[in-house]
């Protein structure tokens, strides 16, 4: 309903995962760097992790998009299955045709093992990616390594990148998982976008849609990154509920008191308070810890 009134071709910042609005900062990249390395690695193992809406499924997105042609890609992303549940989604994935009266442990891993052999033979590699691996069991996780138990001489025919939330990280320091833990070749913890990059951010996304991070004043900005904390997923959404206000008062620009009523709205009163709190406890921290520097540096030339 904004779109016209600030002269935007398209919505700006829709949750959908449009890849015309893709935006890699400093630290996507250093991610998406880290899983590739990972690859190419003889492991069998990578991992992503990071908050929610850190931009961890962005940052996949693009390593789909980078991997060599002849790379086939099994792509797991409702990861809450049993080991069998799992070693069949893989086949399906795969394009393993299979008789489901058959179906075991054994069966499907023989069925994928034949698979990962004749893609080498053909000289196609072979990437499993899962999504939300936190809720991965153990003993499904067990089942994967041993998968990536196939292998020539210089590489495992199997790769397997794990993104998930923090708490992948502790469930792989399990003991049952250590012998998993130790094929990991590279792993990654996204962190949220930096105040810098928090502009930058909301800039890229505007200017895809033809518009200008005018649109939002500094002040805003600055609210932005204090109440958001640098999660691109809650920016979206703070700023499209902020750019709808500001439509509906006829403003030509969004100040930070109706960005803050944005995210009262959709965070709640509470939530924003502290967040915002926050930001004066470290300014109010910074302030006192630089005049007592100073109070030091006169009194030792007073001396």
């Amino acid at each position: 309903m904004y779109l016209s009134y600030f002269g935007l071709s398209d919505n700006p910042f829709s949750i959908a995962p449009n890849p015309d609005y893709l935006y890699m900062s400093p630290r996507h990249k250093e991610a998406l760097a880290h899983l590739i390395f990972g690859l190419r690695e003889s492991g069998g193992f990578v991992m992503l992790t990071g908050e929610v809406g850190t931009g961890k499924t962005t940052v996949s997105r693009k390593l789909m998009q980078q991997l060599p042609e002849n790379t086939q890609v099994a792509m797991i992303l409702n990861p809450t299955l049993s080991a069998l549940e799992l070693l069949g989604t893989i086949c399906n994935e795969l394009g393993i045709e299979y008789k489901r009266k058959h179906a075991s442990l054994k069966y499907f891993t023989d069925q994928i093992l034949a698979k990962l052999a004749n893609n080498h033979d053909h000289g196609v590699n072979t990437v499993l990616i899962i999504d939300e691996a936190q809720h991965l069991l153990p003993e499904v996780l067990e089942q994967l390594r041993l998968l990536t138990n196939l292998e020539t001489n210089r590489e495992k025919l199997l790769k397997v990148v794990l993104i998930g939330q923090p708490e992948l990280q502790q469930l792989l320091k399990r003991n049952e998982l250590r012998q998993l833990a130790q094929r990991i070749t590279a792993r990654y913890h996204l962190l949220p976008l930096s105040s810098s990059e928090v502009g930058a951010y909301i800039g890229h996304r505007l200017s895809v849609a033809n518009g200008d991070i005018s649109v939002f004043s500094k002040a805003t900005i600055r609210a932005a990154f204090d109440i958001t904390g640098g999660i691109p997923r809650v920016i979206n959404l703070l700023c499209d509920r902020a750019l709808t206000l500001t439509f509906t008062k006829q403003m030509p620009v969004v100040p930070q008191h109706v960005f803050i009523a944005a995210a009262q709205q959709i965070l709640g009163e509470d939530v924003v308070q502290q967040r915002r709190g926050k930001r004066w406890t470290y300014t109010l921290l910074a302030l006192f810890l630089g005049a007592a520097v100073l109070g030091f540096a006169i009194g030792r030339l007073n001396a």
